[in-house]
């Protein structure tokens, strides 16, 4: 019987109420329970109080001097105070609510203390005690802490899993093939799986945790590779003829030149579009890198191998944005670009929807109303999804099942560190572009304090009078009890005081589709001069006649959104500026302020997020796909990460792993993995 066949239950000392709570925390197996890992360990090694800083916890041995003092204050509390002579130090040793132990703290007995230390009081506030001559003594070791609650307390969660070890480590099974763990020198899983709970001092825990955060990584990377490699066999898609000179022209005709990053995504792409199997692929970029001028060339060669592309977007403003984005890139080369949205007439609508069908259309640019029942389309080989974190998986799926297996490029301008992207989404290939168009100048960005909003104010006039305009974003639609914060509709009222000559919009999730459609419309027209909103303006918008950007109480957003809504102006030639306005309480706050005017690029932004915010926050919770590792932090590990998907695709691109013996263990997970049981996943 495998470990983790066996039930917890079966563990002497665990109850029917422990082996509910045991549940609670994922543990229903022998094998749940030994990979119930530690997260930090107590160090109950005996120092010197010469190595132990003053402030900082620490563990000591000394022996008693004199009796004893218990004093009792308010209800059922007590501080007991004692003189221990530790490294001809004679110092204090205080313990609150331990009065059990006056009774054996007699004069000259040897303790061991654990606790923090105060230099200039020569006082030991003591955490815990211990006497060396105790059967139970702990001293000198590392002890784990896990994650415990209810009636699982540490001591009981230690002493459950030391049992485990001894009953059942010698059935614990190797996970890796003999090769890796040679070509890394690792631990033997057995070992690993021991020390990582019973280390004898810091380099051996290191040393476990390394093996088994490679293992962790290794195997998920593992199980998306393998799924790659096996979709790539079932999925056969379109091998594009594409024609490299028809392309080098098209460029040619472009009114700008393209970035080496440009250069080098495109030439990934096609190299996709060009095999037979379906091109999966992310393109990554700062807000303003240039993806849509890449995604133009890539539907460009689709049409010209003689099919159709289609691009989705979340929003009909974005739509009709990269309508005439498409239409001027492409009038040269006299394709014919369409717009399917949902508030089309039913006269357009028809006329489109038949111009699909027969082929007349041949790129479509649309919202989701491109998935709807009655799209149909002669020969679609290309799908380009903008902003693709704002589609389900199902809308995606369904736009990829109107074309034959058609080739597929999600666009995001949400910048991701490369190796977490790889993680992230794992069965995608990963483009990114860095570098910004030439003639883009750097946004200079400001941090300001409430109290100078009438100097902001000042900037607004200033600009406005040189022809410029302006956002002002807020983090709430209207004012609320709970939260002191500026909201938008009085901060629209307060605006339209300060300039009674200027025209003030007001744009919010509350607003129906076409409201929000005129005021962005009317924004882009220069109709209004300032805007205030919400972060509904955070994506895609685009009017290169904006070149200021006002964020009040912006220690209420996290990195990347303030740094989407930033990318909203610099998109003109005219000089812009980003001014945070907030008064941040909590350290993350203002080093949120200090990483926005540290720098403009959206890579290092995403890292620093990534610090201050961890993984699960930085992604969203279960949308991302993003695992929830035992051991991994994928900020701290980017690198074995980045080795373990290189090994994994090596290993399941040979054809041995799939057929000998030494990899039956990898392949027996995988049958076992939910994404290789029924049909393919998107």
């Amino acid at each position: 019987m495998k470990l983790n066949q066996i039930p917890v239950r079966q563990m002497k000392g665990v109850s029917a109420q422990k082996e509910q709570e045991l549940h609670a925390f994922g543990i229903h197996t022998i094998a749940d329970l030994l990979d119930y890992f530690p997260f930090r360990y107590e160090d109950y090694r005996v120092r010197g109080l010469a190595e132990t800083k003053s402030g900082e916890k620490g563990t000591v041995q000394g022996t008693i001097v004199g009796n004893p003092i218990l004093q009792r204050y308010g209800r059922a509390k007590t501080r007991l105070t004692c003189k221990v002579a530790v490294d001809g130090i004679l110092l204090t040793a205080v313990w609150f609510n331990r009065h059990f132990l006056q009774d054996q703290l007699t004069p000259s007995r040897e303790i061991i203390l654990t606790g923090k230390w105060e230099q200039q009081r020569l006082q030991l506030t003591v955490s815990s005690s211990e006497f060396p001559d105790s059967a139970s003594a702990r001293a000198g070791t590392l002890q784990p802490v896990y994650s415990v609650g209810g009636s699982i307390t540490q001591s009981w969660i230690r002493k459950i899993i030391g049992l485990a070890l001894q009953q059942y480590g010698a059935m614990m099974e190797e996970m890796l093939p003999v090769s890796l763990i040679d070509k890394y020198k690792l631990m033997p899983r057995r070992e690993a799986v021991t020390r990582i709970h019973q280390p004898e001092d810091t380099t051996e825990g290191q040393a476990a945790r390394r093996r088994l955060v490679y293992e962790e990584l290794f195997l998920f990377q593992l199980k998306l590779q393998a799924y790659r490699s096996l979709n790539r066999k079932r999925m056969d898609g379109t091998a594009h003829v594409v024609d490299a000179e028809s392309i080098r022209v098209f460029v040619r005709t472009l009114p700008f030149e393209l970035t080496d990053s440009q250069k080098k995504v495109v030439n990934e792409i096609l190299t996709d579009l060009r095999q037979p199997y379906c091109m999966n692929r992310l393109l990554q970029g700062d807000v303003g890198s240039g993806k849509t001028v890449v995604a133009a060339i890539a539907l460009f060669a689709a049409v010209k191998a003689g099919f159709q592309g289609a691009l989705m977007v979340p929003t009909e403003i974005l739509a009709e944005q990269h309508l005439r984005s498409l239409q001027k890139l492409f009038a040269a080369a006299g394709l014919e670009v369409g717009l399917l949205t949902g508030s089309m007439g039913e006269r357009k609508r028809r006329d489109v929807l038949a111009g699909l069908q027969m082929g007349l259309i041949d790129v479509i640019v649309g919202t989701h109303a491109i998935i709807q029942e009655g799209v149909n389309f002669r020969n679609l080989s290309l799908v380009v999804t903008d902003e693709q974190h704002r589609f389900g998986v199902n809308q995606r799926s369904i736009l990829r099942r109107k074309g034959l297996n058609p080739d597929v490029l999600t666009m995001t301008a949400t910048p991701i560190p490369r190796t977490l992207a790889i993680t992230a989404f794992g069965d995608l290939d990963v483009s990114t572009l860095r570098e910004r168009p030439q003639g883009r100048k750097p946004i200079k960005t400001y941090w300001v304090k409430h109290g100078m909003l009438d100097r902001v104010l000042g900037f607004i006039r200033r600009e406005v009078d040189n022809g410029q305009q302006a956002y002002f974003i807020c983090p709430l639609i209207e004012e609320s009890e709970k939260l002191d914060v500026q909201n938008a509709i009085d901060l629209h009222i307060q605006i339209q005081q300060a300039f009674p000559d200027m025209r003030v919009g007001l744009l919010h999730g509350r607003l129906s589709a076409s409201e929000k459609d005129e005021t962005m419309g009317a924004f882009g027209r220069n109709e209004i001069h300032v805007l205030v909103a919400t972060t509904v303006v955070e994506v895609g918008v685009d009017v290169p006649n904006a070149t200021l950007m006002i964020v009040m109480d912006a220690e209420r957003f996290g990195l990347s959104q303030l740094h989407q809504l930033r990318g909203r102006v610099g998109r003109g030639a005219h000089q812009s500026y980003c001014v945070l306005i907030a008064d941040p309480k909590s350290e993350t706050g203002r080093e949120r302020m200090k990483v926005m005017t540290e720098t403009e690029d959206g890579f290092e932004v995403a890292r620093r997020d990534l610090e201050l915010r961890g993984p699960g926050d930085f992604f969203g919770t279960k949308q991302s796909g993003v695992p929830d590792f035992k051991l991994a932090d994928m900020a701290a590990d980017f690198e074995v990460l980045e080795q373990a998907r290189e090994d994994a695709a090596e290993l399941t691109a040979n054809a041995d792993f799939w057929k000998e013996a030494a990899y039956a263990r990898l392949r027996e997970i995988l049958k076992q993995d939910q994404l290789f049981q029924g049909d393919l996943l998107d």
